[in-house]
């Protein structure tokens, strides 16, 4: 297990800022940074981070949390990956006790799988450097490649021997459990017999956007014709393809900082352009694009470059990619290299100045591209010019935003030499078309003709009055607990002609002290159980230390409280009026009602509970006997009687 110091040191090192901007583009708002959600699909911001506080929060989903939930919850890292990713970024060596054999039998699944493909990679590069057939063979393939040593390392870059059984034998001996080694496809199993899948081939590692092995790819080095030249790993709990980019590890911050992600097809297109110097570049590993890759590149960047060769025979199926990227509401440009050239050739033989230029110069926007492409195939021929056309405007039509649209069709129309009415009339036919067919499909799965159905009403959320109340009182005393106000408390004073007076008096007291005297006065206890145990500890700490000092508060609260400070402090942070004094709208900081807040409160609290004594009195009474009813009813006055006065006490916070 992990030792407390090393956990602390973790906190005390980590900046929340830094771990999410590896996995997601954030932008400055404020004090606080902003991005799109890296857990659901959006196209308007609205995942915060908080610097000062050390924590986060995805409006969009409802999570939040600090560093640790974050690899938690995106990388579905246990607690103690989680920290040892921490420690591994920042160099902080890890101190460990020792483990019983029962917490070692607990490691989960997945996690046999990460060490299983981590031991591989490690194999397969030792393999590569030190083995004589890997110097030979792998080594000598990737040399002619023109991929250096320190290339080889950064991408780790292997061999795997032209033998049966030589990995899976050496894993075996090594105390890995076979079961684990086929879950993970690296080993073949048929009856009794086992063989490495990748047998005689170069490896590529493929890792996820946090550095943790998936799977692999592997490159035949023979002329076998009845082998497939690149072979990958088949899909497991940790290898999903469709859902993974080659290269996003090592592209991802030169990703967020061009805010610009070239697509490219192949491994090692990947590996020579980075080697290059463009290192914003990452493949899709030679499988179809798939929305959730293109929402994978749409958490650093909005914008896409597709890079294919000068070989236009298999262009037009590749181009189906663009409309997807479209979809997603992203910019989609396009740079094709000289016939005989991909990205591998063309930044091998050329300075990282030129290949610059070269994209710089030869990206077209996609409407552009695709209508040189396309005319170029129509020629003269009428009939191919309108199939152009309408290809482009299915294209536009894809396009989320509505003046896109119009940008994007203005420019068909110029390119293309026809009006933009047909065009406009022309995208609109395919829009209302689109329509009829989603609502054809919802039709079809709905219930079939002549069967009754009750319509279903949505139920009406009902507010929780407590859970808001105890809500609003963590939050104050999260926010200003610290802080000493000066409250005005209304005594209660009857005079003889019986009416009711308030007697106003100034007491100077912490915010803290005087929530918990308050409630201790009335003797309310939070109802929920969450919020109790939070309200302790709040307290707890502000009566030995006078203030919270927030990330370390945080830190050291279990999960599910640490998670309720989170939504509370982040929610503050969103509805905050912000530069709105220079728009010459003055208005008036929290900061400065906080004894009005602290007492409107307490005050609707205390209500809520005499609203609910009075409801429990009035559901008792038609069950008791006729005296007995007598003192309920007297009961229920004096209820009502002080429920009058704690609203008028509430018409009295100023």
């Amino acid at each position: 297990m992990i030792s407390r110091i090393t956990i602390d040191q973790v906190f005390d090192t980590a900046r929340v800022e830094e771990v999410i901007g590896d996995f997601v583009q954030l932008k400055k708002s404020g004090s606080n940074f902003k991005g799109l959600s890296p857990f659901t699909d959006e196209r308007t911001p609205s995942f915060m981070v908080s610097p000062v506080k050390q924590i986060w929060k995805d409006f969009s989903s409802g999570k939040g949390g600090n560093v640790v939930a974050f690899l938690m919850e995106h990388e579905h890292f246990s607690y103690p990956e989680a920290i040892r990713y921490l420690a591994k970024k920042y160099g902080i060596e890890i101190e460990e006790t020792e483990q019983s054999d029962e917490e070692k039998e607990k490691a989960s699944e997945r996690e046999s799988l990460y060490l299983v493909s981590e031991f591989a990679k490690d194999y397969f590069y030792d393999t590569l450097l030190n083995s004589e057939l890997g110097k030979a063979i792998g080594k000598t393939y990737f040399k002619e490649r023109g991929f250096t040593d320190e290339t080889i390392q950064k991408f780790a870059l292997g061999y795997s021997p032209d033998e049966w059984d030589a990995f899976t034998g050496h894993a075996l001996k090594n105390g890995y459990q076979l079961s684990y080694l086929e879950k993970t496809g690296l080993t073949i199993v048929k009856g009794e017999k086992q063989f490495d899948r990748f047998k005689g081939r170069v490896m590529f590692p493929i890792l996820s956007m946090s550095g943790r092995v998936l799977g692999f790819g592997g490159r035949i080095l023979t002329n076998d014709k009845k082998a497939a030249k690149y072979l990958n790993s088949p899909e497991s709990d940790i290898y999903h393809k469709s859902k993974v980019l080659y290269g996003i590890y090592h592209a991802k911050q030169t990703i967020a900082k061009e805010d610009n992600c070239y697509l490219v097809e192949g491994y090692t297109d990947v590996i020579q352009m980075y080697q290059r110097g463009i290192k914003n570049v990452v493949s899709s590993s030679g499988t179809a694009l798939t929305p959730e890759q293109i929402r994978l590149i749409n958490r650093l960047t909005k914008n896409i470059t597709l890079l294919f060769d000068g070989d236009a025979a298999g262009l037009r199926a590749s181009l189906r990619g663009v409309d997807l990227i479209l979809e997603q509401g992203m910019n989609v440009k396009i740079c094709t290299f000289p016939e005989g050239d991909d990205p591998d050739s063309f930044a091998k033989k050329n300075s990282l100045e030129e290949v610059t230029l070269y994209l710089e110069e030869n990206a077209q926007d996609f409407i552009n591209f695709k209508a040189s492409l396309l005319a170029r195939e129509a020629e003269n021929d009428p009939i191919k010019k309108a199939e152009t056309i309408r290809d482009m405007v299915t294209s536009i039509s894809k396009i989320p935003d509505v003046i896109k649209q119009e940008v994007y069709i203005k420019e068909c129309g110029r390119i293309m030499d026809i009006s933009e009415e047909v065009l406009f009339s022309t995208l609109a036919q395919m829009l209302e078309k689109e329509k009829r067919d989603a609502s054809k499909r919802a039709k079809q799965d709905a219930p079939k003709p002549m069967e009754v159905v009750t319509e279903q009403k949505a139920p009406i959320e009902k507010v929780d009055v407590q859970y808001e109340l105890e809500r609003k009182i963590i939050e104050l005393l999260l926010l200003y607990g610290h802080v000493e106000e000066d409250f005005e408390d209304l005594i209660l004073e009857a005079s003889e002609d019986g009416s009711i007076n308030f007697k106003p008096e100034k007491v100077k007291s912490k915010v803290f002290e005087k929530v918990y005297l308050d409630l201790q006065e009335d003797e309310i206890e939070f109802a929920n159980e969450s919020f109790k145990e939070l309200y302790f500890d709040i307290i707890n700490t502000l009566n030995q230390q006078q203030e919270i000092k927030m990330e370390a508060f945080v830190n050291q609260l279990p999960p599910k409280s640490a998670e309720a400070v989170t939504h509370i402090l982040m929610d503050d942070e969103k509805y905050q009026l912000a530069s709105w004094d220079r728009k010459e709208i003055y208005v008036k900081l929290k900061e400065y009602s906080i004894p009005q807040m602290v007492m409107e409160t307490i005050l609707n609290l205390r209500r809520h509970f005499v609203n609910m004594k009075i409801a429990e009195l009035a559901g008792t009474i038609t069950e008791k006997e006729e005296l007995e009813k007598q003192d309920i009813l007297q009961d229920v006055q004096d209820y009502n009687t002080l429920r009058m006065v704690l609203s008028e006490k509430l018409r009295r916070v100023v």
